[in-house]
């Protein structure tokens, strides 16, 4: 699919709206799809914070945004974007706000509030076709509290809370949560996954969402140095590897119908992925457990062959030739 707005690496603008040395883990998959969304955004914004990873990044009463920045509970964060959206709105009606300094709310949740404590008032959000955006970083865990198992947690993998152990082996039993998929079916005004490792994807599906009126979400996959056990350094490579396999399939929304906007020419194994990461560890030592690893590569390629059978506004490969 052809980018419109960000087409190449020097249209991503210079500017930083999200200062360096903050609290975070070092290589936080994250925060560094956040700093660019909001170059994508630009500065007039302001950020509803769900408590999680990312709300260390304020230390009270300093934030590293170049921008305004709101703390709320876990479960609420869609509440409070929209008493914020309902303010801006009341003020520019009244004369005492310009249009030109209107604010972008945008929502900033980990996949634990995002699948679960508070997926209730974001399908409220978007049922009542709030004029925001929602950012998902998703680091398949709640990873802020010792990386416990949410919704998000992909199966065979291991969190806090799903162990590896003689009597589950596995580590993970239940399989990862599409919320994709529980977002769609409430037919948001913009809805994509997105990537640290494809800057220039991730920016040009913000840019373009900004042309939509409504609800517009975004699915981040997050790599968690600590929690997958990665090195810091390695994290955007983790994220470049998990599009390469098909595990984060890259795709939007359009006319209704799902377009995968990065396919690769050659999908990896599965495997590629997996080894590198501490949480699958289990699956290759001491011995390989073959039965999950072939169950993760059989979803992998059973969602691409049914994305191949989709029709053919839907058809991975007829987007990518378009």
């Amino acid at each position: 699919m052809r980018r419109e707005v960000y087409k190449g690496i020097k249209d991503i603008p210079r500017q930083e709206y999200l200062a360096g040395g903050t609290g975070l883990c070092g290589g936080c998959g994250g925060l560094l799809a956040l700093r660019l969304l909001h170059k994508a955004l630009g500065p007039n914004v302001v950020f509803v914070n769900a408590a999680g990873c990312l709300t260390l990044l304020a230390v009270f009463p300093f934030t590293p945004f170049h921008s305004s920045w709101l703390y709320t509970a876990m479960a609420s964060a869609p509440a409070g974007a929209q008493g914020i959206r309902d303010a801006l709105d009341m003020l520019i009606a009244k004369g005492r706000l310009s249009a030109a300094d209107d604010l972008k709310v945008v929502v900033v949740t980990g996949d634990g509030a995002a699948n679960g404590i508070g997926l209730q008032a974001t399908l409220a959000a978007i049922h009542r076709r709030l004029e925001f955006y929602y950012f998902c970083y998703d680091n398949e865990a709640f990873a802020n509290t010792g990386f416990q198992f949410s919704p998000a947690s992909p199966f065979g993998s291991q969190t806090g809370t799903t162990p590896v152990t003689p009597s589950t082996p596995g580590g993970t039993a239940l399989h990862k949560q599409d919320l994709f998929k529980l977002w769609h079916a409430q037919a948001p005004a913009f809805l994509a996954t997105v990537s640290p490792a494809y800057p220039l994807d991730l920016m040009d599906k913000v840019a373009r969402a900004g042309r939509a009126t409504g609800p517009k979400m975004f699915i981040s996959l997050a790599a968690c140095p600590p929690g997958w056990g990665v090195e810091p350094s390695d994290t955007v490579e983790v994220a470049k590897l998990a599009v390469e396999t098909g595990v984060w399939p890259l795709k939007e929304v359009q006319d209704g119908h799902v377009v995968h906007t990065v396919i690769p020419t050659h999908f990896r194994p599965v495997e590629d992925y997996l080894q590198g990461q501490a949480r699958y560890r289990h699956l290759f030592e001491p011995v390989r457990q073959e039965d999950i690893l072939s169950q993760l590569q059989h979803d992998v390629d059973r969602y691409w062959a049914e994305a191949e059978a989709a029709p053919a506004g839907a058809s991975p490969r007829a987007a990518a030739q378009a």
